[in-house]
């Protein structure tokens, strides 16, 4: 088993090499828009798990994931050697590709967030006119017992 401070550090490692590669040495228009957010390594260091997102074009625009992942899959050889030589492990690990879906889930929870803050803001609107049913204040007066038991 193989230190996991090691394993984070190969990580970390990796994903500079692949982002520093993705801008500089491979040349495929595809990638240009791709930003890597993470990698996982295996306990045993042989397989590398890199987490990419894609940026789109315009705001308008939506990204070409399916074109980013051929042109990651067609550059995968490239990539691990370069892997190879930047971390001189032993055995280089195999890198797979995977897209991260976290920005995506965290708009989608900046949506949901937006429209709780709307429907509070609703809520206290209805309750700034609101008069509260039954006496106003039924502590204030003393209750009546009835002596007649």
């Amino acid at each position: 088993m193989v230190d996991q401070a090691r394993a984070r550090r190969l990580a970390k490692r990796i994903s500079q090499i692949v982002a520093a590669a993705l801008e500089h040495e491979v040349k495929d228009p595809r990638l240009a828009r791709v930003t890597i957010t993470d990698t996982r390594v295996t306990g045993d260091l042989q397989e590398a798990t890199v987490y990419y997102t894609v940026l789109g074009e315009t705001v308008d625009a939506e990204p070409d994931f399916t074109g980013v992942a051929a042109a990651l899959a067609s550059a995968t050889g490239v990539l691990r050697s370069l892997v190879g030589a930047g971390t001189g492990v032993r055995r280089t690990p195999s890198l797979t590709f995977v897209a991260d879906i976290v920005p995506d889930e965290a708009r989608r929870m900046e949506e949901l967030l937006a429209r709780t803050r709307e429907s509070d803001a609703e809520v206290a609107r209805l309750a700034a006119g609101a008069r509260p049913a039954g006496d106003p204040d039924p502590y204030r007066v003393p209750r009546e017992r009835d002596d007649e038991e």
